[in-house]
C-alpha cells in the first residue's frame, strides 16, 4: 500500500522481476525500490534499495518518531528482512535478516496505534520444506516457449515451503525483536501445485492486516487459494493476555 507522509509525498514500494533476454523468469535476481511522487500521483521518481537483491513485497510503515521502516519477502526462502529510512524514504538502508522466518511468500505489516509493529506471515522457511518447485508457474506449459532456463549467479530464489501457518506476531522496538508470535490458521501448507479447484494447493497466503479505532485487528489473507479469509483479534490475544 502507498504511505502518504506529513510532507505530501507520497510512497509507492515496488520490485523488479529481472531477467536476462531468452531466459524464464525464476525469480533469481529481483530487487526493491520507492517510488516516490511530489505531486499526488502524477509523477514518479524511483529510490533503489541497496543490495536488496532477493528482497522483495517491500512493506513501509511508520514509526512514531517518523523512522520508516520496511520489511521484505525473501526469495531465499530464509528470514523476513527489515530496512530503515530516517529521511522520508529518500535512501534506506541494506536489508539485514530479522529472527522471523519467511518462505518466499508474501507479508504484511503495521504501525499500531502503541506504536509497536504487527506482522502478520508464515512462520516457515526454507528449512522446513520437503519438496521444492522449479518456479511459481512451473505447472504453465508453453509449447512455444523457447527460452531457456536460466543459469543462477548466486544465489537461487527457493519455490515450495509450505505456506502455514499464518502467523501474527507483535514487536515493542521497531522490528528489533518479536517476542509475541500467535498463529491464526494452522495446517500444511502444501503449495506445490497452483490446483485449487481441487483442492491440491493448501496454503495460506497473502496477509493484510489494520489496526481500526477501537483497536481491533483486521486481518484477511488467501485460504487455499479458493476464498479470502477474514479475522478479527486483539493485540493482547496476540500476548496471550486474552481468550
Amino acid at each position: 500500500p502507498i504511505t502518504v507522509l506529513d510532507n505530501g509525498n507520497w510512497l509507492l514500494p515496488v520490485f523488479y522481476c529481472r531477467t536476462q533476454p531468452g531466459e524464464k523468469w525464476v525469480g533469481n535476481d529481483d530487487i526493491s525500490a520507492v517510488k516516490i511522487s511530489a505531486d499526488g500521483g502524477h509523477s514518479w521518481r524511483d529510490v533503489e534499495v541497496p543490495q536488496s537483491l532477493g528482497c522483495v513485497h517491500m512493506n513501509i510503515t511508520m514509526l512514531h518518531d517518523g523512522t520508516l521502516v520496511a520489511l521484505f519477502r525473501s526469495r531465499w526462502a530464509d528470514n523476513i528482512y527489515i530496512s530503515h529510512s530516517v529521511d522520508n524514504g529518500e535512501s534506506w538502508s541494506v536489508p539485514q535478516a530479522t529472527e522471523l522466518p519467511n518462505n518466499n511468500s508474501s507479508i504484511q505489516v503495521t504501525t499500531l496505534a502503541s506504536g509497536e509493529l504487527a506482522l502478520v506471515y508464515n512462520a516457515m522457511s526454507a528449512a522446513g520444506a520437503v519438496e521444492r518447485r522449479a518456479s511459481l508457474y512451473d505447472e504453465i506449459v508453453d509449447g512455444d516457449d523457447s527460452r531457456k532456463e536460466p543459469t543462477a549467479v548466486g544465489r537461487s530464489a527457493f519455490w515450495g515451503a509450505p505456506r502455514a501457518p499464518m502467523t501474527v506476531a507483535i514487536s515493542a522496538d521497531g522490528g528489533k525483536s518479536w517476542p509475541w508470535r500467535r498463529n491464526l490458521d494452522e495446517g500444511d501448507g502444501y503449495c506445490m501445485t497452483n490446483n485449487s479447484l481441487e483442492k491440491l494447493n493448501r496454503e495460506f497466503s497473502y496477509p493484510s492486516i489494520k489496526q481500526s479505532p477501537d483497536g481491533t485487528l483486521h486481518i484477511a489473507y488467501t485460504w487455499w487459494r479458493q476464498a479470502i479469509k477474514y479475522v478479527r483479534i486483539s493485540p493482547e490475544w496476540v500476548k496471550g493476555q486474552a481468550s
